[in-house]
């Protein structure tokens, strides 16, 4: 097959999950209570930090920008993932191919790095915690979020500009439910190599930085908690960080096995649906999960919200 020019009316084939029609029912129903899901928790997390004060600090701060993230990051992929599961027509066209893909790489990027800072805030917090306030100044804060999505939007550029550089061939048929980089690069028929060697050197230093602040900032974390006394003690400082902590596995766990790792136009169908699975998790239900999480296992964010049900209860 020649490589087919990139113009406004190119459109790419969704292949999406299953052609199996019982399955694709069982899987809109399952995805659209998952995006329900995201959608509501995520507004509650937010609300609760707006309405009470106590919640007016800076690890709820970063948390707010991860639920305004997993809301987006949710909304640019499920709902055309439920379009195409129910409808014959699975085309994307170029521009909105683009898009997803823009959008994906800038929030996943994002959070990542977002994680990376919450971690710090909690070694703030637990190593020295007579200078929490003045380390983590609202300044610091603003900065550190400006610098995560800014790190998010660059990284995403520079992967997108390359990957839709590359030649398509006439049959622009996606083997998968999004517009992702590895996907398209498996569909491109011309040298992926600079492509790929790019996407893994940008992302590698990304999140393997973003891992190790978080890492040191735990070693550190740990080593502090081990010197208190008593249990209690122990326990109360580590219960601070186990939510943060769920959450990174969750996510970057993921991510690095995704973009961390050689990519060949010769994947088979095992590979190719392993990296459906894989791309489910940190799209639908890690977005889903972050905040049932921070408000499971967080007493302030549970508080907040019985109090704010009651009085909706009294009126």
């Amino acid at each position: 097959m020649e490589p087919s020019n990139q113009t406004d009316s190119q459109r790419f084939i969704l292949l999406g999950l299953s052609t199996v029609p019982h399955l694709q029912v069982l899987f809109f129903v399952v995805f659209f209570v998952m995006y329900l899901m995201t959608i509501l928790g995520n507004l509650l997390l937010i609300a609760a930090v707006r309405i009470s004060p106590t919640l007016h600090s800076p690890m709820y701060f970063f948390l707010t920008n991860l639920s305004i993230i997993d809301i987006c990051f949710s909304s640019s992929i499920v709902p055309v993932l439920l379009r195409n599961t129910i409808s014959k027509d699975t085309s994307i066209s170029l521009f909105g191919c683009v898009a997803q893909l823009y959008i994906s790489l800038t929030l996943g990027g994002t959070e990542c790095i977002i994680l990376a800072f919450m971690a710090y805030d909690r070694f703030a917090a637990i190593c020295r915690p007579l200078h929490y306030n003045t380390i983590m100044s609202k300044t610091l804060c603003f900065s550190l979020a400006g610098l995560s999505w800014s790190v998010g939007i660059i990284n995403s550029i520079v992967q997108s500009t390359l990957i839709f550089q590359l030649s398509f061939c006439k049959c622009l048929h996606i083997n998968h439910y999004l517009c992702e980089g590895p996907a398209l690069i498996r569909m491109s028929c011309g040298d992926t190599f600079l492509s790929e060697l790019v996407m893994f050197i940008t992302g590698g230093i990304m999140v393997l930085c973003s891992f190790l602040l978080t890492l040191i900032s735990y070693v550190h974390i740990i080593f502090n908690i081990l010197k208190i006394h008593s249990s209690g003690g122990r326990q109360k400082a580590f219960s601070t960080c186990a939510s943060h902590l769920t959450v990174v596995t969750l996510y970057y766990g993921p991510i690095i096995f995704m973009y961390l790792r050689p990519h060949s136009n010769k994947h088979t169908s095992c590979s190719v649906n392993s990296d459906k699975v894989i791309s489910v998790l940190y799209t639908t239900v890690t977005p889903m999960l972050n905040p049932l999480i921070y408000s499971m296992r967080n007493k302030d964010v549970k508080k907040t919200l019985m109090n704010y049900l009651k009085r909706k209860q009294r009126y």
